[in-house]
Protein backbone atom coordinates (compact mmCIF):
# COMPACT_ATOMS: atom_id res chain seq x y z
CA UNK A 1 0.00 0.00 0.00
CA UNK A 2 1.55 3.42 -1.16
CA UNK A 3 1.62 6.66 0.90
CA UNK A 4 -1.41 8.45 -0.35
CA UNK A 5 -3.74 5.08 0.28
CA UNK A 6 -2.57 4.68 3.36
CA UNK A 7 -3.01 7.94 4.40
CA UNK A 8 -6.78 7.62 2.64
CA UNK A 9 -7.30 4.96 5.26
CA UNK A 10 -6.76 6.55 8.21
CA UNK A 11 -8.27 9.35 7.37
CA UNK A 12 -11.32 7.93 6.61
CA UNK A 13 -10.75 6.18 10.13
CA UNK A 14 -10.59 9.46 11.53
CA UNK A 15 -14.09 10.74 9.63
CA UNK A 16 -15.95 8.50 11.07
CA UNK A 17 -14.51 8.50 14.97
CA UNK A 18 -15.64 12.41 14.49
CA UNK A 19 -19.05 11.64 13.11
CA UNK A 20 -18.89 8.90 16.37
CA UNK A 21 -17.97 11.74 18.59
CA UNK A 22 -21.48 13.69 17.33
CA UNK A 23 -19.66 16.56 15.26
CA UNK A 24 -20.70 17.38 12.25
CA UNK A 25 -17.82 16.90 9.82
CA UNK A 26 -17.69 20.25 7.30
CA UNK A 27 -14.96 19.86 5.17
CA UNK A 28 -12.23 17.34 4.70
CA UNK A 29 -9.21 18.05 3.02
CA UNK A 30 -10.00 21.67 2.94
CA UNK A 31 -7.22 23.35 0.69
CA UNK A 32 -6.23 26.93 0.10
CA UNK A 33 -3.00 28.96 -1.58
CA UNK A 34 -1.72 28.86 2.43
CA UNK A 35 -2.35 24.68 2.94
CA UNK A 36 -4.64 22.27 3.79
CA UNK A 37 -6.04 21.16 6.95
CA UNK A 38 -7.80 17.71 7.18
CA UNK A 39 -10.95 17.85 8.72
CA UNK A 40 -13.08 21.35 9.63
CA UNK A 41 -16.04 19.97 12.37
CA UNK A 42 -18.73 21.77 13.88
CA UNK A 43 -19.27 20.71 17.48
CA UNK A 44 -22.30 22.75 18.94
CA UNK A 45 -21.42 26.34 17.96
CA UNK A 46 -17.71 25.76 17.58
CA UNK A 47 -15.38 25.26 14.23
CA UNK A 48 -13.03 22.73 15.26
CA UNK A 49 -10.07 22.12 12.93
CA UNK A 50 -8.93 18.73 13.01
CA UNK A 51 -5.10 17.56 12.10
CA UNK A 52 -4.78 13.83 11.61
CA UNK A 53 -1.89 11.70 11.56
CA UNK A 54 -1.04 8.29 11.72
CA UNK A 55 2.32 6.58 12.55
CA UNK A 56 3.07 2.79 11.84
CA UNK A 57 5.79 3.11 14.37
CA UNK A 58 7.18 4.50 17.32
CA UNK A 59 10.75 5.25 16.24
CA UNK A 60 10.66 9.14 15.63
CA UNK A 61 7.80 9.47 18.20
CA UNK A 62 3.74 9.34 18.25
CA UNK A 63 1.50 10.74 15.86
CA UNK A 64 0.55 14.12 17.75
CA UNK A 65 4.18 15.08 18.24
CA UNK A 66 4.27 15.23 14.76
CA UNK A 67 1.88 18.23 14.40
CA UNK A 68 5.03 20.55 15.54
CA UNK A 69 5.12 24.67 15.81
CA UNK A 70 5.52 25.26 12.05
CA UNK A 71 2.58 22.83 11.44
CA UNK A 72 0.15 24.52 13.99
CA UNK A 73 1.52 28.14 12.36
CA UNK A 74 0.22 26.45 8.93
CA UNK A 75 -3.08 25.22 10.17
CA UNK A 76 -3.69 28.73 12.10
CA UNK A 77 -3.14 30.48 8.78
CA UNK A 78 -5.47 27.77 6.61
CA UNK A 79 -8.11 28.71 9.76
CA UNK A 80 -7.97 32.34 9.63
CA UNK A 81 -8.66 32.21 5.68
CA UNK A 82 -11.13 29.58 5.91
CA UNK A 83 -13.23 31.76 8.32
CA UNK A 84 -12.75 34.68 6.44
CA UNK A 85 -13.83 33.39 3.38
CA UNK A 86 -16.81 31.23 4.52
CA UNK A 87 -17.85 33.15 7.62
CA UNK A 88 -16.87 36.23 6.43
CA UNK A 89 -15.19 36.69 10.15
CA UNK A 90 -12.61 35.28 12.46
CA UNK A 91 -14.70 35.90 15.54
CA UNK A 92 -16.40 32.43 16.13
CA UNK A 93 -15.52 30.14 18.41
CA UNK A 94 -13.17 27.75 16.97
CA UNK A 95 -10.61 25.75 18.37
CA UNK A 96 -7.78 22.64 17.21
CA UNK A 97 -7.56 19.13 17.60
CA UNK A 98 -5.34 16.68 17.12
CA UNK A 99 -6.15 13.20 16.29
CA UNK A 100 -3.48 10.98 16.13
CA UNK A 101 -3.16 7.37 15.41
CA UNK A 102 -0.21 4.81 16.25
CA UNK A 103 -0.70 1.67 15.18
CA UNK A 104 -4.18 0.87 16.21
CA UNK A 105 -3.61 3.05 19.08
CA UNK A 106 -6.31 6.29 18.75
CA UNK A 107 -5.27 9.81 20.69
CA UNK A 108 -7.53 12.59 20.25
CA UNK A 109 -6.52 15.99 21.68
CA UNK A 110 -9.13 18.71 22.03
CA UNK A 111 -7.52 21.87 22.35
CA UNK A 112 -4.17 20.99 21.23
CA UNK A 113 -2.76 23.85 20.46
Amino acid sequence: MNKKAIGSKWEAAARDYIKMCGYEILYCNYKCSIGEVDIIAKEEKTIVFIEVKFRSSGRYGTAVEAVDNRKQQKIRHVAAHFLMTTYHTESIPCRFDVLGFDKEKITYIKNAF
